[in-house]
């Protein structure tokens, strides 16, 4: 983490952390611009690169912050002992952390999840490192699932994927409309959690 960078006050550091999340989110490292991001953050290109060195450092700041703060969020909000929990309540607690998240940071989860189908070779090397901490929190969470609900029917890898499927589309379909409010987006998902719960158990 870069220390200096953490010597500003939060609300520059918060500008260029959304604005480069914003745009690492919308175009992919390679496209990303660096004229565009400073201009978004309304600062000068010379500030960026007296923090961060380079695109690569900027780009590996931001999901080395992004890993870090939502796994804070995810390991303060969601049940943490070991009693087995109902699959949808901690599917929808996980959702509550993220919301969090999102009220800081709109983009974070859109530039985490644009991060896992990076293609360029240095972007991909500079996160290797951390690209499994969050999955190996969300499998934490979710192995406390009680899985003794559900119909015999149900695959729970398509369900996991399901549910992944529609949360992506719903905040893709928040932002295009120019309407995101991360408290709408979690009122949705939840809608939708619930009415796959009745249609899942027993």
């Amino acid at each position: 983490m870069n220390e200096k960078f953490f010597d500003l006050n939060k609300e520059k550091q918060d500008r260029m952390i959304n604005a480069s999340l914003k745009l690492f989110a919308l175009n992919g490292y390679k496209h990303a611009s660096t004229d565009d991001i400073v201009k978004e953050a309304g600062i000068s290109k010379g500030l960026l690169f007296h923090y961060f060195g380079s695109k690569l450092g900027l780009y590996t700041f931001l999901y080395d912050y992004s890993v870090r703060f939502m796994k804070l969020e995810l390991t303060r909000g969601v049940i943490d002992d070991n009693r087995k929990a109902d699959y949808f309540e901690l599917r929808k607690q996980i959702e509550f952390a993220k919301m969090q998240v999102l009220k800081n940071y709109p983009y974070m989860q859109q530039f985490l999840d644009r991060s896992r189908s990076e293609n360029v070779k240095e972007a991909l090397l500079a996160i290797e490192e951390q690209r499994d901490v969050l999955a190996g929190v969300y499998a934490e969470i979710m192995e406390r699932a009680d899985t003794n609900l559900f119909a015999e029917n149900i695959d729970l890898n398509k369900l996991d994927a399901m549910l992944e499927y529609t949360i992506k589309g719903l905040m893709t379909e928040h932002f295009q409309n120019a309407s995101f409010h991360p408290e709408m987006l979690y009122e949705e998902t939840v809608s939708y959690l619930m009415m796959l719960k009745k249609l899942a158990y027993h």
